[in-house]
């Protein structure tokens, strides 16, 4: 366990490149272009972080200010993804968890029931969650490390369900996304298009950016968007007119530049998949596989950006206006686009489609939190995660344990 954490706790830009090194040399590329593949997905993934975390960076001050100019008084804290990955690595079933992971993802390829190789190893964070909250919820570590297993199946077998609707809507090949949070809500956008399809007059409704950027010529392309995003953000923020403009340049550069990196990722993964698609061919004449990778690739789709940053102020009212709610949205705000990477799609990237779908996963996203704070709270304590000063209990938005999936797993586990 010693070894796992040593390896993953070097981050992304030096893990992910010697594992593809690894990988294109077990395919037969060649330590040449092995390595110059592992190195520009690793440089990609710097190239994605860095713009990704200067955009959460641009928008959490924003988001403080809103929360706070809206006087919100509700008992359950968000506290981010951050903190609950710590949770979920912290937790006493690490250990079996990954080891089970690693093992069972081998199996089932053999057998055939995943065609998925899940290399997006640090997102294991997210099906710990579930273990950890379902250890808290029934007290059972066993019990834990079932749900966590039971996640982790899920998301393989869901990854490769909707994997061909992505590759294309992406222009991506060879991959897929066992990622829990964002396919629990691959349903909600299938049922949302459904409805609209079906309902005169707004099924006519059609926001993407290329019929924005069709009406409106330059004023709709996605820089323009994010630039007027991030103004109108930091105008509800209280921003004087000097800083808004300032947050919307930032966030049109995030959502003109982020594209450009994952274009530099995906030219190493590339590399690699057509190495790994030849030899397990051969290995494998009747089979495809898949390259299970994190839903950042999928954050530079315009529409995704846009929709994100939208779903902010909604969060923030729906915290207002729903009964009974008791989250408090937080320090996950800026990372709600990630809700929307795979549901965009099912809804062929019509942003007013995604706002509904996007809408419809916060109210259920709110309930679900402030059902299960007590028993998230306790997997903090278990971890080792002290509460921030005058919260008394804690959740997140974007994780494993607040999805519809992940709430009936650990009800569940509850009964025992």
């Amino acid at each position: 366990m010693t070894v796992i954490n040593t390896i993953l706790g070097l981050g992304a830009p030096v893990f992910m490149p010697v594992l593809f090194l690894i990988i294109g040399l077990i395919f037969g590329l060649g330590f040449g272009k092995a390595f110059k593949a592992g190195m520009l997905v690793g440089v990609g993934f710097v190239g994605v972080s860095l713009v990704i975390s200067f955009l959460l960076d641009s928008l959490s001050g924003a988001t403080r200010l809103m929360v706070d100019r809206m006087g919100l008084n509700l008992t359950v804290l968000d506290v981010g993804w951050g903190t609950a990955s710590t949770i979920g690595w912290g937790s006493p079933l690490v250990p079996v968890v990954v080891v089970t992971f690693l093992a069972l993802n081998i199996l089932l390829l053999v057998i055939g029931v995943t065609k998925t190789i899940d290399i997006d190893i640090f997102n294991y964070w997210i099906f710990l969650l579930v273990g950890a909250v379902a250890y808290s919820a029934s007290g059972s570590f066993w019990v834990g490390v079932g749900a966590a297993v039971v996640a982790f199946v899920v998301a393989l077998m869901a990854g490769d369900l909707i994997a061909p609707f992505v590759q294309k809507q992406y222009n991506l090949k060879g991959v897929s996304f066992p990622h829990f949070t964002c396919l629990n809500f691959v349903p909600f956008g299938i049922a949302v298009n459904w409805l609209i399809e079906h309902t005169p007059g707004l099924r006519k409704i059609d926001f993407n950016p290329e019929s924005i950027s069709e009406r409106f010529g330059v004023l709709g392309e996605p820089l323009v968007i994010g630039l007027v995003l991030g103004i109108a953000m930091g105008f509800g923020a209280g921003y004087g007119p000097d800083k808004a403009v300032i947050l919307g340049v930032n966030v049109a550069a995030a959502m003109y530049i982020l594209p450009k990196m994952i274009g530099i990722l995906i030219e190493g993964l590339t590399t690699v998949r057509d190495g790994a698609e030849i030899r397990l061919k051969r290995w494998f004449p009747n089979r495809e596989f898949y390259f299970g990778m994190d839903t950042a690739l999928l954050i530079g789709e315009p529409s995704v950006l846009a929709t994100g940053v939208l779903l902010i102020p909604i969060a923030l009212l729906l915290a207002f206006i729903l009964p009974g709610n008791k989250v408090l949205p937080f320090v996950d705000l800026p990372s709600l686009m990630f809700l929307m990477a795979l549901v965009t799609p099912f809804c062929k990237r019509n942003m007013f489609r995604m706002l509904i779908t996007g809408t419809l996963a916060l109210v259920v996203i709110m309930y679900v939190g402030s059902d299960i704070a007590p028993w998230f709270t306790g997997a903090a304590g278990t971890s080792g995660i002290s509460l921030p000063k005058g919260a008394t209990e804690i959740t997140n938005l974007v994780g494993g344990a607040t999805t519809p999936l992940g709430w009936i797993i650990i009800r569940l586990a509850h009964l025992f």
